[in-house]
C-alpha cells in the first residue's frame, strides 16, 4: 500500500481493516523517524501554528503517507509532524481529515490510530467551534468535558480488530478527567481563562440555523463543530486517554444576528491560537 494521488477517500474502512493499513502507515513514518511519541496531538482550523515551536520536527505531507489524501480544509496545512514540544517527544497533525470533505469516518479517526500505533498514550484534540453557550464569546477556550455525537457516523461499525480494541468500547469517561485536571492546571499557570462545557459534532459543511443552535443548546451542548466527536471514539477504542479544547470562534447562528463566515473563524484562531498554545506547550511538559 503506497501513497497515491488516485485514492478514493469515501471508500469503506472498517475497523478490521485498520490493523493493515496502520502497519503500511507505521514503516512509512518510521523511514523517516524512530521517534516514539507520548502525546499526538490534532491542531484543528487555524491552530496550526503551535506546529512552528516543535524541535528537531520531522514533517509528512498527508500525500505522501499510504491512503492518505491531501487535506482540503481552509486552515488545514495538511501535514504530520513528529519532534519535541517542552521536551517531551509529540506527533502532531497540522489539519485534520473532515466528514464533509466525503471522507470515510475510517480514514477520518486513521491519525489518531496512527498516534497510538506509535507509541503516544495520550490523545489532545483541539478544534475550532462555534458558541452554543452565549456567554462564550469569540476566543473563548473550552476545555471538553463530554460530546454529543450528531454526525450519524460511527468509525467502529464494522467488523472489529481485538488487536486495536474491544468490539464495544465504554465512553463513560471518554474525556479523561485526570487529564483535564492537567489541563486546568496549565491554563492556570500560563494565566489563560478556561472555560468547560459539552462538543456537539455534526457533519457540516453548513452551519447551523438558528433553530439548530438552540436545539443543540437545549440537549445541553456548549459548543458546536464539524470534528472530533469520531476522532475520540476511536482514541477511547485503541486505549488512549483524550483530553481536549475547543477554540470558539463566534456565537451560533441567531445570537448575535450576524451571518457566519469561515474567515471569522480562522482570525479568531490567529487571536486565540498563541493562548491556547501555551497552555498546550505547559500541559505536554508537565505531564505525567
Amino acid at each position: 500500500m503506497t501513497a497515491d494521488a488516485g485514492i478514493d477517500p469515501s471508500r469503506r474502512i472498517p475497523p478490521s481493516e485498520q490493523p493493515a493499513r496502520l502497519d503500511a502507515l507505521e514503516a512509512a513514518v518510521r523511514a523517516r523517524t524512530p521517534l516514539v511519541p507520548e502525546v499526538g496531538i490534532v491542531l484543528g482550523s487555524g491552530l496550526g501554528g503551535l506546529a512552528d515551536d516543535l524541535e528537531d520536527a520531522v514533517a509528512i505531507p498527508f500525500a505522501e503517507l499510504p491512503g492518505w489524501p491531501a487535506a482540503t480544509a481552509p486552515g488545514h496545512v495538511g501535514r504530520l509532524l513528529l519532534g519535541r514540544l517542552g521536551g517531551r517527544a509529540v506527533a502532531m497533525l497540522q489539519g485534520r481529515f473532515h466528514l464533509y470533505e466525503g471522507n470515510d469516518p475510517g480514514l477520518v479517526v486513521q491519525p489518531v490510530l496512527l498516534f497510538r500505533r506509535l507509541g503516544a498514550r495520550v490523545a489532545f484534540l483541539t478544534n475550532a467551534a462555534g458558541g452554543l453557550d452565549p456567554s462564550f464569546g469569540p476566543g473563548t477556550l473550552m476545555a471538553v468535558t463530554d460530546h454529543i455525537n450528531l454526525t450519524g457516523r460511527n468509525p467502529l461499525i464494522g467488523g472489529n480488530a481485538a488487536s486495536i480494541g474491544e468490539r464495544f468500547t465504554d465512553l463513560t469517561n471518554a474525556w479523561s478527567p485526570r487529564l483535564r485536571e492537567r489541563l486546568r492546571a496549565a491554563a492556570a499557570a500560563e494565566g489563560v481563562r478556561l472555560a468547560e462545557g459539552v462538543y456537539v459534532g455534526l457533519t457540516g459543511p453548513n452551519y447551523e440555523t438558528p433553530a439548530e443552535v438552540r436545539m443543540l443548546a437545549a440537549l445541553g451542548g456548549h459548543a458546536v463543530g464539524m470534528s472530533t466527536v469520531l476522532e475520540a471514539i476511536a482514541a477511547r477504542w485503541a486505549g488512549l486517554e483524550v483530553v481536549g479544547v475547543s477554540l470558539v470562534t463566534n456565537a451560533g447562528a441567531g445570537y448575535s444576528g450576524e451571518p457566519l463566515t469561515h474567515e471569522e473563524v480562522l482570525a479568531a484562531g490567529a487571536e486565540a491560537g498563541p493562548r491556547l498554545a501555551r497552555v498546550i506547550r505547559r500541559f505536554v511538559a508537565e505531564l505525567e
